[in-house]
């Protein structure tokens, strides 16, 4: 029983027990748990066996002790199962709606007996729902819209939370002498930012045990379909795995037809065809009439090689510029996590963080980063206890402070700043002007119309003391859509005055998509790659921003922060 999996549980109790009525105390602490929980470096699993008081916790009380404790021992808790009894398992589905919430949901379920999704369309559809007490037209068309983000949750989960199942997997299938080869392939080794289902490939002179020892692993809920070389399995409610065992003279041709994408595929086939050769997941066969021939095969540089192709990294198979990009001889050079110098966006316990200046700098230290700038929320963030001017330039005292105890990283006095929905910044000119790193963001007014938001963060992007836009379009993946803003003239903006925007690395975040990657390195503007982490575990969030600029195709000049101190400084204009 993983950290992840007793967290979605708590969440899952959480989210029914409100559809239910149950006191919002009691949510409110499964929920506080929840991300604790998620958060821990150290597994739940491991504490209950030594038998660790959980309480002991920060942020665990008793009950919710006694539910890690039974989660751990039998895998289930009774007051789950019986409240799935009382309400369908579907009407999860309705709660991933952004907006609609337990409360209304429950209202929908009891008035209507609307329990799916596809049943809240038609009626939505038909305008039952604005008849609602507590609804109007205005809701109903927002919960229309958000139907399709909440089915797209229900079918694929965030690319972070596949790769923390691939490398559980990984681990489990290492034990298996008779394992030969193993590699993960489809969206997951190409970095989309959520996956559907896991792809395992290995080659192995005995099937039948790497099938065994396949379905020994503890996490299968169930099994799909077993065969000599293939299993299916699920994982959790829903999530597929797929095993397949292949021969060691067709596991590149494999690896190469399973990654994908099928657009990449679609154009590689195309290119063989017209040399007289036929590409599947078998290997590189020569055509001659009825005749076949095998060619190629055994690793993925053999499939590429028999085309004269280079082997294209994962992440940029995409069929948007790869191929032109070989044709030229210009591939790129992608970026990688060893790139990274320094996290320029990251909150303490001033503001919603978990740790203090001290404590995110030694670790981001013992990361191997040069240098960190602490970014707490400003004021008009209230609700995460923004900074105001005098408490942060009291701050930036103690980041003097940090500087003079911690040797081997520098911390820069910064700033998450709010962009006012009026325009304008709501920290002082005269206290901004100060400040190492000034990173501005939009936290309120995001439904704001194209042309008043655009202009907000372009006008935020003018501001001299301005450094960067943090996770530009204000998208929640499966969870909100980004706002109606103008990026090509963000960019432009972005370009004309020297400013960088942020790839926020958060896995439900990954602002900018890679399309706006591939965007800003046409258009010249400089990336900066952060975690905008709130506690320490946080900082290792920085692996998913890097996939995210891989797939955009970015280099390591494109990503302002692979340099030094010094240089960034140059890059900003601030001075030496």
């Amino acid at each position: 029983m993983t950290n992840q999996r007793i967290a979605q549980t708590l969440e899952q109790l959480a989210d029914l027990l409100e559809f239910t009525g149950t006191n919002p105390f009691r949510l409110r602490a499964y929920r506080n748990a929840a991300r604790k929980i998620s958060a821990m470096t150290d597994a739940i699993a491991t504490m209950v066996e030594r038998g660790d008081d959980l309480t002991k916790l920060d942020g665990i009380g008793k009950s919710v002790a006694e539910k890690c404790v039974t989660l751990v021992e039998d895998g289930k808790l009774q007051q789950l199962d019986d409240l799935l009894e009382e309400v369908p398992k579907s009407v999860l589905d309705m709660l991933r709606i952004p907006g609609l919430g337990p409360k209304r949901a429950a209202i929908i379920f009891n008035q209507l007996n609307i329990s799916t999704l596809d049943q809240l369309k038609e009626a939505a559809e038909a305008g039952k729902i604005q008849e609602l007490d507590g609804f109007a037209a205005k809701t109903e068309k927002a919960i229309l819209a958000g139907i399709a983000i909440a089915a797209a949750a229900g079918q694929r989960i965030y690319w972070s939370e596949a790769d923390a199942i691939a490398q559980r997997l990984r681990a489990h299938m290492a034990d298996c002498s008779a394992i030969q080869q193993m590699e993960f392939a489809g969206s997951y080794r190409r970095g989309k930012e959520t996956v559907g289902d896991l792809d395992l490939l290995v080659t192995s002179d005995e099937p039948s045990r790497v099938m065994e020892h396949f379905a020994e692993f503890s996490e299968i809920e169930s099994e799909i379909v077993s065969g000599d070389t293939k299993m299916s399995v699920r994982i959790g409610d829903a999530f597929q795995v797929d095993l397949r065992v292949v021969p060691d003279d067709a596991f590149g041709a494999a690896l190469q037809y399973f990654t994908g994408s099928k657009e990449h595929n679609v154009v590689l086939r195309g290119m063989a065809k017209n040399r007289g050769l036929k590409i599947n997941e078998w290997g590189v066969f020569k055509v001659d009439g009825e005749q076949e021939t095998w060619m190629a095969g055994r690793d993925e540089a053999e499939v590429y090689g028999a085309l004269d192709l280079p082997v294209f990294p994962p992440e940029i198979r995409q069929a948007r510029f790869e191929f032109q990009w070989a044709e030229q001889g210009a591939l790129p050079d992608l970026i990688t996590l060893d790139d990274i110098r320094g996290d320029l966006h990251m909150h303490t316990t001033a503001s919603d963080g978990q740790n203090s200046i001290d404590e995110m700098a030694a670790a981001a230290k013992k990361l191997g980063l040069k240098y960190i700038a602490i970014t707490d929320h400003s004021k008009r963030v209230s609700m995460a206890n923004g900074l105001d001017d005098d408490r942060l330039l009291a701050q930036w005292d103690d980041v003097d402070k940090a500087n003079d105890s911690i040797k081997g990283i520098t911390i820069l006095k910064g700033i998450e700043v709010d962009i006012l929905e009026k325009g304008g910044l709501d920290i002082s000119d005269a206290v901004l002007e100060q400040a190492d790193w000034v990173t501005a963001s939009v936290h309120y007014g995001g439904k704001q119309d194209r042309e008043t938001i655009t202009k907000r963060i372009v006008d935020a992007i003018a501001h001299p003391s301005v450094s960067a836009i943090s996770h530009p379009t204000g998208r929640l993946i499966n969870q909100r859509e980004p706002y109606e803003v103008d990026m090509q003239a963000v960019m432009m903006a972005a370009a004309k005055y020297g400013k960088l925007l942020e790839l926020n690395a958060h896995p439900v975040r990954l602002d900018l998509n890679e399309l706006h990657c591939s965007m800003a390195r046409e258009m010249g503007v400089s990336i900066v790659i952060n975690t905008d982490a709130h506690n320490i575990p946080g900082l290792q969030m920085m692996r998913f921003g890097i996939k995210q600029a891989r797939r955009g195709g970015l280099t390591k000049d494109a990503v302002a922060n692979t340099r030094t101190w010094a240089q960034m400084k140059k890059l900003i204009g601030k001075p030496a």
